[in-house]
């Protein structure tokens, strides 16, 4: 009499999880490969930021509120809006690869003595953090931010970089990129911004929702001068042909 088959031995449960567990990170992986591959050449619709904000809005019952966001090409933006945010924010943007060692280690240092907290942060890991990420400090952002800069300095030119941030920072309270400030503050269009404003813009950027570009007090005056010397200082416009 012939034997029944032997029925196919299940992998313990345990192992199955284990499995799936372990292609986590693959996936991961190729999710956010595939983000930044994606964005290369797609302009963001929004960012993680933007979201973050108007969903804050509506918790609080401000049902009217709505993001102003309005994308414009790195070309028809004033190219004194790019390099005043280079000025401000990271003069050596042209030549790192996503990291200024120097600027963060000048920035503890700075912090370390009491002073007004000063960030480290290259272009390249703010397009990152206000792109895919949130507010606050953490390890954990910390981590991903610096995988995102990696992937973004590997994937996209300087240009994109830098025409990616001057549309998506934060310039004042849910005013996103140079169009809709240049809009929302001298009813003009992102192509006319002048020197002075766009130093007024770069320079509120540390604390968008503290300071105004439009009605800017001493603190921001005496940043957006500084800001306009350094512009000078680093080359004025032809700075900006180094990035291509």
């Amino acid at each position: 009499m012939d034997e029944a088959p032997l029925a196919p031995v299940q992998a313990p449960r345990r192992w199955r999880w284990l499995r799936r567990l372990l292609w986590l990170p693959v996936a991961f992986v190729a999710a956010t490969v595939a983000q930044v591959a994606v964005l290369r050449f797609v302009d963001p619709p929004t960012s993680a930021f933007m979201l973050a904000r108007q969903a804050e809005a509506w918790s609080q019952g401000e049902w009217r509120f709505r993001v102003a966001y309005d994308w414009r090409d790195l070309d028809t933006i004033s190219p004194h809006l790019p390099l005043a945010v280079i000025a401000a924010e990271d003069q050596r943007f042209a030549s790192h690869w996503g990291f200024d060692l120097d600027a963060i280690e000048q920035a503890i240092d700075h912090n370390a003595r009491g002073k007004r907290i000063r960030g480290g942060s290259t272009i390249s890991q703010q397009v990152a953090k206000n792109l895919f990420l949130w507010q606050g400090r953490s390890w954990l952002r910390k981590g991903l931010e610096a995988w995102y800069t990696l992937l973004i300095e590997a994937m996209w030119p300087k240009r994109r970089i830098l025409e990616v941030h001057v549309n998506v920072a934060e310039f004042g309270d849910g005013i996103y990129g140079a169009q809709a400030a240049a809009r929302s503050y001298w009813r003009k269009d992102a192509a006319r911004l002048t020197m002075d404003e766009s130093a007024r813009l770069a320079a509120v950027l540390p604390a968008p929702r503290r300071y105004s570009a439009s009605r800017p007090g001493p603190y921001v005056q005496r940043r957006a001068a500084w800001i306009q010397r350094q512009m000078r200082q680093i080359g004025g416009p032809d700075h900006l042909r180094r990035l291509d």
